[in-house]
């Protein structure tokens, strides 16, 4: 990016895998469940002081409360102004959870037992405002909410707000928690999802994706600032972009010419170039249509076989705007540890998809250099991450 570097120097997780990037990156580097990816193991205790204050926050909201602690944890002492803290984080539906379950009281008892907290639990900037008002960051406090890229575009976004010298640290990622009757009937009768219940990106048999839940948090923070105060630099963002299809509103452009637009963009932007990239944790949803769009994209862009891909889907599921945020975390590990993890569920090549270098098997160690991070949403929206080692 232009104007000042920007430091990776927090992460925090809940994921169906794994709570805190150890159990994450572990559960990444597993066995793939099988089914839909709750995070079952989920305990509001550790972040919530009281029961009202656990009642008042949708589960989407409590996910990125978590993963936000977690990452400041993780980044220590920040001496930032609060005027010059910011806090984006990305969701593609929200307090949906809590929307039905007032919908039902409605329905039930009438409308005056609808909560009064209704509004304020379901709007799509409730996680942003949550956190900023918990850790007294003053500064931007924005909401993507473009589907299944809101998480990396919200982590770009904020990324812009620190190079540009707007902030000097910002709380970025996204979180989701749609694991609600509706929802679910909705993506069935659209046949978005896996009829068997497996996550296999890029395979011959990917029959539709797996649903998932969680947040992915990242602390973005100007870069001789956290030198200055001795932080440990994970990695660092170089680069992003976003770019819309305006083909269909749930299928991607033909021939992935979005997605193609979209990665040369943030190189761009990065200032690498296509034969810098070692690494992409493809957005690889398991769905016939994206899968065959990003692979064509990536064959355009890079060539084949191409950098090393992988994708997480396989072992998170589907987690919707939160997504791209748990992927960011993946791929700031995969750049501190040298290491890619697989590819789970890929078992069978589809004759028809350009050849790419799939990590399989198991966690494959690599050179880490730029790499990238790609989302692709319903309603066309593209995002894609840059992020380099330190």
């Amino acid at each position: 990016m232009q104007g000042r570097r920007v430091a990776v120097t927090g992460l925090g997780v809940v994921a169906p895998c794994g709570i805190g990037i150890d159990a994450f990156w572990d559960g990444l580097c597993g066995p793939a469940p099988v089914g839909n990816r709750r995070v079952h193991d989920f305990d509001t205790g550790p972040w919530f002081d009281n029961p009202k204050e656990v009642r008042r926050a949708d589960r989407c909201t409590q996910f990125a409360i978590a993963a936000a602690h977690m990452a400041l944890e993780q980044a220590g002492n920040l001496t930032a102004d609060p005027g010059r803290s910011g806090v984006w984080i990305g969701t593609g539906i929200g307090g949906i959870q809590t929307l039905e379950e007032q919908i039902k009281v409605r329905l039930d008892k009438g409308d005056r037992r609808v909560s009064p907290f209704l509004v304020p639990m379901m709007m799509a900037n409730a996680a942003t405002a949550a956190v900023s008002m918990r850790h007294g960051f003053q500064g931007p406090a924005e909401n993507s909410c473009t589907a299944c890229a809101a998480g990396t575009h919200a982590v770009a976004n904020a990324a812009r707000l620190v190079a540009t010298g707007r902030c000097d640290v910002m709380i970025a990622g996204g979180s989701e928690a749609a694991f609600v009757p509706t929802a679910l009937a909705g993506f069935t009768n659209m046949t978005a999802f896996s009829s068997v219940g497996i996550s296999r990106p890029f395979d011959a048999d990917r029959d539709g994706f797996v649903m998932g839940e969680g947040a992915g948090i990242l602390v973005l923070e100007e870069w001789e600032t956290a030198i200055d105060r001795g932080a440990t630099i994970i990695a660092e963002v170089l680069g992003g972009a976003s770019t819309a299809d305006a083909h269909h509103i749930t299928a991607p452009a033909p021939g992935g010419a979005g997605a193609v637009a979209c990665m040369e963009l943030a190189m761009e932007e990065a200032g690498v170039t296509a034969a810098e990239i070692g690494h992409i944790n493809a957005h690889g949803t398991s769905t016939p249509l994206n899968d065959m769009a990003e692979a064509r994209a990536m064959e355009k862009v890079f060539g084949t076989p191409g950098p090393l891909v992988t994708s997480t889907k396989g072992i998170t599921g589907h987690a919707l705007g939160a997504a791209g945020a748990l992927e960011a975390v993946a791929l700031a590990l995969s750049l501190q540890k040298a290491l890619i993890p697989p590819t789970a569920g890929y078992t069978t090549p589809d004759p028809e998809m350009p050849p790419i270098n799939l990590v399989l098997g198991g966690a494959t160690p690599w050179e880490p250099g730029p790499s990238l991070s790609n989302s692709f949403g319903f309603g066309g929206h593209n995002g894609t991450l840059v992020m380099g080692p330190v």
